[in-house]
């Protein structure tokens, strides 16, 4: 991993650190192997983020290896697509695993495991529905009743299960379930189901299996295989480590440990892979990859950088409680680590003309500007100027107000890398809008060699009209008009997309740009002087370039919103 972040340098440690380092020295395991195991049913979100550089952090801190292992024991919702994106993920964000492995892989070892847990009286067919099952299942306070099945014998238990595995029965008519027990106080404990029949071809087997694990029978016996240390997962699975422990005690296997920490909550957005599924299906969005999506595909679409996702993950830490982290904290690192490596380029978003009246026609002169004032190796570029120039409308004002250091009547400002002007006379169309501004540039005001004496407070960008590059611009807002989308719609009785912000995106189609935005390649970040932070688009084309505004230069967020 490259480019390490002021977060990734801290000397404090969080709570998962002192439990592996306290197990190093006891001697409870002399290496450290973590895992992160996404299930493949939806592209990687920012929480996901967090996990990555949680679990593969830890074991490089300590001299270990990460598997990356696919949770993939659902064959109704899992694709080859969302694996290979995963796969895509967690390269670009700049960790690589020791091993690529699947839940899959360990099916006829689950299985063995489900015939043990059978013969030792431990697990039992089950022919209730889900229904069934739920009703009798009880309440926090209230044990629960044993299912009418639950007597079986070990022997006529494994017969029915392997005729199970044979394909004998329907969809839905039978299920293992661990025989635990129906009074827990831990509801999870209260015979879980560890096997259930799903007649669904599976990306990777194929038709060879049509009964699948459950999470809690796959996920601690894949640990337990793998030798996994650490198991690091989030709060919402702290219910389910009895029933992991329970299960690796009874079938004697390797002693891998879950621990948990608190999942990554944003404002402005959701975390479901269910609910952000519904925006891509029900085309709320542009697919999972849309800039306004909290994947690190749209993240990476956007223009965020690895590093600032680091840096992000880093700054808030490894916590024992849920809450919910301000978006603008991701942007905070994003401006950090853009203003860094971007290229500086100079474009008009709403142009108006401007004339130099004592500047010979066709004539050009190519002045000399820095690409990035934060980093002397990335050189200059040459930008042609000459009589007539596009700049903002915003930056003329015909009354103007006394702290307003732009242009106006009488006025001078500094054109960026150029020459000091003053304003002589603009032209209104019969609508009352600015066409034309006419100013006089002053020749011995040239950046690097001003002798003018003229203060000009000030400083403009500007393009060439004759070699301005036109180009698409989009600027993005929160998805979201309300911080909790989910609990508001919950306590509201609403649907979260009631909540979606229909504004999220604005299209810029008449901006200009100097001519050195026009070559520069595809995977480069700009920082558009005065404006932003932008990227290109993955539908941006020489004939037609588009680009995704990252963030803006400042937090307008919290100023709009104080």
């Amino acid at each position: 991993m490259s480019d390490t972040s002021p977060s990734e340098e801290r000397t404090s440690k969080n709570f998962i650190e002192e439990i592996i380092e306290k197990d190093l020295q006891e001697g409870r395991h002399n290496t450290v192997l973590t895992r992160f195991p996404p299930e493949p049913n939806g592209y990687l979100h920012i929480g996901h983020a967090k996990s990555i550089t949680l679990n593969f952090g830890l074991a490089q801190k300590y001299g270990g290896e990460t598997n990356l292992r696919f949770d993939d024991t659902n064959p109704v919702t899992e694709t080859v697509e969302f694996v290979e994106n995963i796969k895509h993920d967690v390269k670009w964000l700049g960790f690589e695993w020791a091993r690529e492995l699947y839940a899959s892989d360990y099916f006829e070892q689950l299985y063995e495991c489900a015939i043990q847990l059978i013969r030792d009286s431990l697990a039992y067919v089950d022919d209730s529905t889900s229904e069934e099952i739920a009703a009798t299942k009880g309440t926090p306070t209230r044990p629960g009743t044993d299912s009418p099945y639950r007597s079986r014998t070990p022997e006529e238990n494994e017969d029915l299960f392997r005729r199970m595995r044979e394909g004998e029965f329907p969809e839905g008519t039978r299920t293992l379930r661990a025989r635990i027990d129906m009074s827990s106080s831990n509801m999870l404990m209260r015979d879980p189901v560890l096997y259930r029949i799903k007649h669904a071809p599976h990306h990777r087997t194929g038709d060879k299996w049509c009964i699948y694990p459950t999470y809690d029978m796959a996920h601690g016996q894949s640990d337990a295989i793998e030798k996994i240390t650490h198991s690091i997962c989030t709060l919402e699975f702290m219910p389910h480590r009895e029933l992991y422990d329970w299960l690796i005690e009874k079938l004697d296997l390797f002693p891998s440990r879950q621990y948990e920490f608190a999942r990554l909550n944003m404002s402005y957005t959701i975390m479901s892979k269910r609910r952000l599924l519904r925006l891509v299906e029900e085309n709320h969005v542009d697919g999972w990859d849309d800039p306004r999506m909290p994947t690190i595909s749209g993240l990476r679409r956007r223009g965020y950088t690895p590093e600032a996702i680091r840096d992000f993950c880093g700054r808030i830490g490894v916590a024992k409680r849920d809450n919910i982290i301000d978006m603008s904290l991701l942007e905070f690192c994003a401006r950090e680590h853009l203003n860094k490596i971007s290229l500086r380029r100079m474009v008009v978003f709403d142009p108006v003309k401007l004339v130099i009246t004592n500047w010979p026609e066709g004539q050009f002169e190519e002045l000399e500007s820095e690409n990035n004032p934060e980093d002397a190796s990335t050189g200059t570029r040459k930008i042609p100027f000459g009589r007539e120039l596009y700049i903002e409308r915003q930056d003329f004002m015909e009354d103007a107000p006394k702290k307003f250091f732009r242009l106006g009547p009488g006025r001078s400002v500094r054109l960026k890398s150029a020459f000091i002007i003053t304003c002589d006379d603009f032209f209104k169309d019969d609508n009352g809008r600015l066409t034309e501004i006419h100013c006089r540039y002053h020749p011995d005001s040239k950046s690097g060699s001003d002798t003018s004496g003229i203060k000009a407070k000030g400083t403009l960008h500007w393009v060439s009209i004759p070699h301005a590059h036109k180009i698409e611009l989009r600027e993005y807002d929160r998805l979201f008009k309300v911080e909790n989308p989910a609990d508001q719609a919950k306590q509201e009785e609403k649907d979260f997309t009631d909540y979606i912000n229909l504004e999220s995106l604005r299209v810029i189609d008449d901006a200009w740009a100097e001519p050195a935005v026009a070559g520069d390649p595809s995977d480069q970040y700009f920082q558009f002087m005065r404006k932003g932070y932008y990227f290109p688009d993955k539908l941006s084309t020489l004939e037609k370039q588009v680009f995704n505004r990252t963030v803006t230069l400042r937090d307008n967020w919290a100023r709009k919103n104080k």
